[in-house]
């Protein structure tokens, strides 16, 4: 017992001992998280090139904090480096070979090479892989020749070796070294260029090639330099460059080696433009070759070399490509996970070509499969981790440049031990929503197993899982992760849920019929609880459908026909029931489809010479089956479709032409153009052409041509398949004669400058000695001397901007015209720079300065600005462009792709923008302009990316047009103390486009009545008040206005309603009485001086007085002897004038529109103002709608003078009354027994356009004294009124009076019976005037009211409107027995005996 106690009481002890260091390791454990190595190469290995031999050495050198092991691989295989004698391990991790091994059957040493670095349990990272190439034997392919070269003429040696032992090759002159610059350099395949040759040139030249200590010579080869003879030599290429890649930043030298004579001038061209030397990058070398400097990715294109001289010229093109090495725009991250997450590392290069990309885990290529997937694009993704995948991860990419290389660090915590916060970026976010699942927040309990976990929903692809919360959480917050994997994978993934406390989650992504096993964990603040029990579940096996149709092919049958066909699907359930094919043309997303019951199918109608991709999809009972892969097919190439573009001619000298062209659109190109045709022939029609073949370039020289002839030239596209349609002739004539250039040029003639702060602009022209080349103009600069520095710009060039310049200083500029011969006379101008606080030119447009996108900074080689420019109105909104060209021909015909740009703007408002449009002509129609508006106008030219400043300015100020807008803010307000009388008020149109020269107001009761039912007073001028007098009180009144300008009336203003008050006031009364205004019954004539009895109070002088009486007596006796000798006349008319009147009558009578009672006849409400009754001459009408105005409502226009003042002359009154009417003394004086105002007169061309509303009417004949007065005509028809001539003789009884009447109600009218229309045949050239007064009472007529605006232009007639349809009032007029008895006279006499009574109670007082 004591035994057994002494060993109880030990191990206590000892586990009293060992559970602070568990508690410790466990609190270490938990709180430590591995650290990320910095592990990289500080130096990788490149290409070398080594001859046989010779040593090589491949530098590699490993960043680490510890010892890493570096190895090498070769091809692929790791080399054992232990007992090779040859190849060594440096200490710094580099290869040296101390010789190289090489030999046509064995090549040890040649090939990739990769360095390997590798630290023990943490992983292994690889360099970038680098080539040994080895320098071959050298071989002469051929040798240099010996030459006969001319003074100053170019000659070249070649030198064939190897390519790559140029870089071991040098040149000897006479066995000694050749010291190579500018005039003698080698070209990059080897050869030997000797331009501008002199006397020191000649001798002995040879090539020698010395690789490791070895030289092998060429042979020798003798230069001879002779003098120039000056005998004419044709213009040949010595040595041209071929199409050639260079990586980005290198440098490259494209040969152009021309000789002949005279000695040609060589520039170059990139792509269409003209380099410049001072663009720092190029240099010409040797007189013609172009060395480029520094590489970007813009030089990639086409370079061009041109040589010319007064005789020839000639051009060769190369393409020069530019490689980008591969560049990482995102690398791969080191990144902490645990177990059974999913991460993603992201990895982003670009390059040119576009780079290859794969990954490299600890040395080792990554194979995709279920679990290492690459996604978008070049991204890697791994899915339920394992302790396995810690380790470097490496993103390698490769073209044909370079490759690179970029690596990250996984290192996988224990669940126990939490993920560093900020969580790692490369997690997925199913793993990333409990990244710290509480290991180690607390030493408290962790929550129980989840209970009952089941799978809710199974489908194929997904499923669905619930559980219940453990027995025992142990906390508030349980969140749970849901672990999974399939079946015989040891690799186990895990689904967080989404928010705490959720007890269900959806496994997405699983494969169809296979079986998944799931468990739940859950895990509150303390750490990860127990696991539940596992769940197996198995996916639903996926729906029977069809599989891939096997074999699908797609050929070609034609050009626009495609024949598909594949085999029936090796899987499905059930009968295939159709398929469908889906095709899409290269470069398009529409997929279209097409349903097919075989298994073949032939589309047609498709893109000629295009690539299309096809699948087919079968469908059974269960829907689409898996479509195919996309399988690709061309249709074939055809002819062009369409001619080639933009075909220039360009004259260079008298015996060649330069023809350039575009290709045709790419969608009517058919195939690939293979060459170009170009057709040429002489002016005339019918002379013999003359064809030539062109290559692919896009330009051709046609020379040996006749001088000072007109050639055409027109260009086809060919293809495989034959050539398309032609293109337009294009027209051009040779040069008379060619140009001097046996001596330098003239002095130029002028030199301009302008100085601004940091630039200085020159202009100059030409030498004024034309027979001279010029070849281009130098120009020279500096502070002080001009010597300083030197620019040479092109020939055509007349201005430049010397720009980068120091303010306030003072600079002395050179010009000097220069050709092959050399440079001419100088011209010297100084300039001193604005100083710095001077900030804008005043010669300078401010818009310029501020819009620098519409006005582009000219570059060193601006054009021309265009001359001449003329702005020509042709209407209210459109205005021709036009200029002229300097730099063109005198003929002003556009042969080159030259465009023009019109800008226009207007002044008001102060800042509007331009507007642009683009032309290829000299002249541009600009539309779309406002009317009465002054806009300015200028013009440029551009041709490639040079381009010319603005023009100068032309103006053009556009036509007037009727006013667009009515006038604005119309008020009515009611004048004080006079309630009858309102003023309306009102603002002129926004847009009068034009001067407003008169408004017109229109006023109504009735809002929605027609136009020509308003009442119109007109408004001369551009006042903007205007009153209306005696309206009626209590009456709700409309008013619409209208501006009118001269060409015509705007739209009218919205309706403005206004009440007048309800009664008068007290003191207004005895003012009205007094101003003779009639009481409500009265039958005193009209006030204001409008009526025929007297003017406005008559209390007024006693000689007014006499006046007065002695005028309305004359009248009144007048009227009776008419009124009498009327009767008489009409009871005498025969049965068979009454017959004819019966038959006209009915013949108006039917489009009468309303009905009335004979019951109810009485006196006409009739005033006729016969100081307005006129008679004007026929002026032809300007327009053919005329304005009937029907005016129920009274008031009084003002300010309106009479049309004619010889006309209130009684006795020329009288004379133009008609016989068998009342006298118009008469009808003014029955109706001053009505109280009415006179009716005013307006032009036809003051009213809006209406639809007029016309009757026929027949006149009498005109009495003889008043046959030389003009006279109106009233056309029978709907719509035209037309004035006529005012002789009679052709018509002399279709001419009816002119009446201006009025009512005195408000809505209130008149009636006129219906008139015979003028061709009618009257036995009797009088009418009865009876029934101008017999019907009255309801019968609304619209009277035609002209105005007096226009005294320019004579008013129209006017065609009363027809009365309305009576009935008993059209039988009465049937039956003239009825119509004029005596019964009527009577009370006609009635009326005229009250008259008397009236004119007696004047006179007594």
């Amino acid at each position: 017992m004591a035994e057994r106690g002494a060993d109880l009481l030990l191990s206590l002890i000892c586990l009293t001992f060992l559970h602070p260091l568990n508690m410790a390791v466990h609190v270490d454990k938990e709180s430590t998280v591995p650290q990320f190595i910095p592990f990289g190469f500080s130096v990788e290995p490149v290409d070398i090139l080594v001859v046989r031999g010779g040593p090589a050495i491949l530098n590699c050198s490993v960043d680490s904090p510890v010892a890493a092991r570096v190895e090498w691989k070769k091809d692929g295989s790791f080399l054992r480096l232990q007992a090779d004698e040859r190849r060594h391990l440096l200490d710094d991790g580099s290869l040296f070979i101390s010789s190289v091994l090489h030999s046509k059957h064995n090549k040890p040493d040649e090939g990739i090479y990769q360095c390997v670095a590798s630290i023990q349990n943490m992983g292994t990272i690889s360099s970038k892989t680098a080539r040994l190439s080895v320098a071959g034997i050298p071989r002469f392919s051929s040798q240099p020749e010996a030459g006969l070269v001319k003074h100053g003429d170019n000659h070249v040696f070649l030198c064939d070796i190897n390519q790559d032992l140029v870089a071991f090759s040098r040149w000897e002159l006479n066995r000694q070294p050749i010291l190579l610059d500018q005039r003698v350099f080698q070209l990059p395949s080897g050869a030997l260029v000797v331009s501008n040759a002199s006397d020191a040139d000649a001798g002995l030249y040879r090539c020698v090639v010395e690789t490791g200590g070895a030289v092998k010579n060429s042979e020798e080869a003798e230069l001879k330099v002779i003098s120039e003879t000056a005998e004419r030599r044709k213009l040949e290429f010595l040595k041209t460059p071929s199409a050639m890649s260079r990586v980005l930043g290198d440098s490259v030298l494209l040969p152009c080696v021309v000789t002949g004579y005279p000695a040609p001038y060589v520039r170059w061209m990139f792509n269409d433009q003209l380099i410049e030397e001072s663009e720092g990058r190029f240099e010409i070398v040797g007189g013609g070759s172009l060395h480029v400097l520094n590489l970007t990715e813009e030089d990639a294109g086409t370079f061009s070399c041109l040589a010319d001289n007064v005789n020839d010229s000639i051009e060769v093109q190369v393409e020069l490509k530019i490689q980008v090495p591969p560049q990482f725009l995102k690398k791969p991250v080191n990144t902490y996970a645990h177990e059974s997450m999913d991460i993603i590392f992201e990895c982003e290069v670009t390059g040119s070509p576009a780079p290859t990309v794969k990954w490299v885990k600890n040395g080792d290529a990554v194979i995709p499969s279920d679990y290492f997937k690459v996604i978008k694009e070049h991204n890697l993704q791994v899915l339920g981790l394992v302790k396995s995948d810690e380790g470097f991860y490496q993103c390698m990419a490769e073209n044909d440049a370079g490759n690179v290389q970029a690596s990250a660090q996984l290192i996988i915590l224990d669940h126990d031990v939490s993920l560093p916060s900020p969580s790692s970026p490369s997690l997925i976010s199913a793993t990333t929503e409990h990244v710290t699942p509480g290991s180690g927040g607390s030493d408290g309990p962790t929550p129980s197993a989840p209970r009952d976990l089941v799978a809710s929903l199974v489908s194929t692809r997904f499923i669905k899982l619930t559980w219940r919360q453990p027995a025992e959480t142990h906390g508030e917050e349980v969140s749970y992760s849901v672990y999974y994997s399939q079946e015989s994978m040891n690799r186990e993934r895990i689904v967080n849920t989404s928010q705490p406390g959720e007890m269900q989650v959806t496994i997405q992504n699983l494969m169809p019929d296979c079986k998944y096993t799931f468990r739940v964990v859950a895990h509150n603040n303390n750490g990860v609880g127990e696991s539940s029990n596992a769940l197996t579940v198995a996916t639903q096996p996926e729906v029977q459908v069809p599989g891939p149709a096997p074999n699908l092919q797609a050929v070609a049958t034609s050009p626009t026909s495609v024949t598909v066909s594949w085999d029936i699907p090796l899987t499905g359930n059930g009968e295939i029931q159709t398929y469908k094919l889906y095709h899409t043309a290269k470069g398009q997303d529409t997929e279209q489809e097409i349903d097919v019951r075989g298994l073949s199918y032939t589309l047609s109608g498709l893109k000629k010479f295009t690539e299309y991709s096809f699948r087919v999809v079968a469908y059974n009972k269960h829907g689409p089956g898996v479509s195919t892969d996309d399988v690709m097919a061309q249709t074939f190439s055809a002819v062009p479709s369409a001619p080639p573009q933009n075909v220039t001619v360009e004259v260079l000298n008298s015996k060649s032409i330069m023809v350039r062209w575009q290709p045709p659109p790419a969608d009517d190109q058919n195939g690939e153009i293979t060459a170009y045709k170009i057709r040429y022939r002489k002016g005339a029609r019918k002379s013999e052409a003359s064809e030539i073949v062109a290559g692919t370039q896009l330009h051709k020289l046609l020379d040996n041509l006749q001088r000072g002839t007109e050639y055409s030239v027109r260009v086809t596209a060919m293809t495989l398949n034959g050539s398309g349609p032609a293109s337009d002739w294009v027209t051009s004539e040779t040069f008379e004669s060619d140009l001097d250039e046996s001596r330098v040029p003239d002095i130029p003639s002028s030199l301009h400058v302008r100085p601004l702060v940091n630039s200085i602009v020159v202009s100059w022209t030409p030498p004024e000695n034309q027979d001279i080349v010029v070849r281009g103009y130098s120009i020279g600069y500096g502070i002080g001397s001009p010597h300083a520095q030197t620019i040479k710009v092109d020939y055509k060039q007349r201005y430049y901007s010397i720009e980068n310049l120091d303010p306030s200083s003072h600079y002395v500029i050179t010009l000097k015209a220069f050709n092959n011969v050399g440079e001419g006379i100088p011209v010297y101008e100084s300039a001193i720079t604005r100083p710095q606080s001077d900030p804008i030119d005043p010669d300078v447009d401010l818009y310029e300065l501020f819009h620098a996108p519409y006005t582009p900074v000219p570059d060193p080689t601006p054009m021309l600005p265009p001359v001449g420019v003329q702005a020509s109105v042709l209407s209210h909104d459109t205005v021709k462009v036009s200029w002229a060209d300097n730099s063109l021909p005198k003929n002003q015909k556009i042969t080159d792709a030259r465009y023009y740009t019109v800008r226009w703007k207007t002044n008001i408002p102060a800042n509007t923008k331009f507007k642009m449009a683009n032309t290829t002509t000299l002249n541009h129609m600009v539309s779309g302009l406002k009317p009465n508006t002054l806009y300015e106008f200028s013009v440029m030219v551009t041709k490639g990316r040079r381009s010319s400043t603005w023009s100068m300015t032309a103006h053009g100020t556009t036509f007037e047009s009727i006013p667009s807008s009515s006038p604005k803010d119309v008020t009515v307000v009611s004048k004080e103390s006079r309630p009858r009388t309102i003023i309306v008020n009102w603002q002129p149109p926004s847009e009068a486009n034009g001067k407003i020269t008169g408004y017109i107001i229109y006023y109504s009761t009735d809002v929605n009545a027609e136009v020509h039912n308003w009442v119109i007073d007109p408004i001369v001028g551009n006042r903007l008040t205007h009153q209306i007098q005696d309206l009626t009180l209590d009456t709700t009144y409309f008013f619409k206005i209208q501006a009118r300008n001269s060409k015509g009336m705007g739209p009218m203003s919205e309706a403005v309603q206004f009440r007048t008050p309800k009664a008068e006031s007290s003191d207004k009364m005895p003012n009205d009485q007094a101003s003779g205004l009639p009481k409500p019954g009265s039958r005193l004539p009209p006030p204001e001086g409008n009526g025929v009895v007297g003017k406005t109070g008559l209390s007024g002088a006693s000689e007014n007085h006499i006046l007065v009486i002695i005028i309305i007596i004359s009248v009144g006796a007048f009227t009776i002897i008419v009124v009498v000798v009327g009767a008489f006349l009409c009871t005498r008319r025969t049965t068979s004038q009454q017959k004819k009147k019966r038959a006209a009558i009915k013949s108006t009578n039917g489009s009468h529109k309303y009905k009335g009672n004979s019951k109810d006849l009485k006196p006409p409400d009739l005033w006729i103002h016969h100081e307005r009754l006129e008679l004007k001459p026929m002026d032809k009408s300007p327009d053919p709608n005329p304005v009937m105005t029907d005016t129920p409502i009274p008031r009084t226009s003002q300010d309106i003078t009479p049309v004619d003042s010889t006309l209130d002359n009684p006795v020329l009154q009288r004379r133009n009354s008609y016989r068998g009417h009342e006298s118009e003394d008469n009808m003014s004086t029955l109706a001053g027994r009505r109280g009415m105002r006179p009716k005013m007169m307006m032009p036809f061309d003051t009213q809006p356009p209406q639809q007029s509303v016309s009757r026929n009417i027949a006149s009498t004949e005109l009495l003889p004294a008043a046959s030389a007065q003009p006279i109106y005509s009233v056309e029978p028809s709907e719509t035209d009124v037309s004035y006529h001539s005012s002789a009679a003789e052709d018509e002399p009884n279709t001419y009816p009076p002119t009446a201006h009447v009025r009512p005195t109600h408000p809505l209130k009218s008149f009636a006129v019976p219906a008139i015979t229309p003028h061709n009618a045949n009257f036995e009797s050239p009088a009418l009865p005037s009876t029934p101008l007064l017999a019907q009255t009472g309801p019968h609304s007529v619209k009277t035609a009211s002209i105005g007096t605006l226009g005294r320019t232009r004579p008013p129209m007639a006017v065609t009363v409107p027809s009365a309305p349809d009576v009935p008993e009032s059209s039988k009465m007029l049937e039956d003239p027995e009825n119509s004029y008895k005596t019964d009527v006279l009577t009370e006609e006499m009635a009326h005229l005996e009250g008259l008397m009574k009236d004119l007696n109670a004047i006179t007594t007082t």
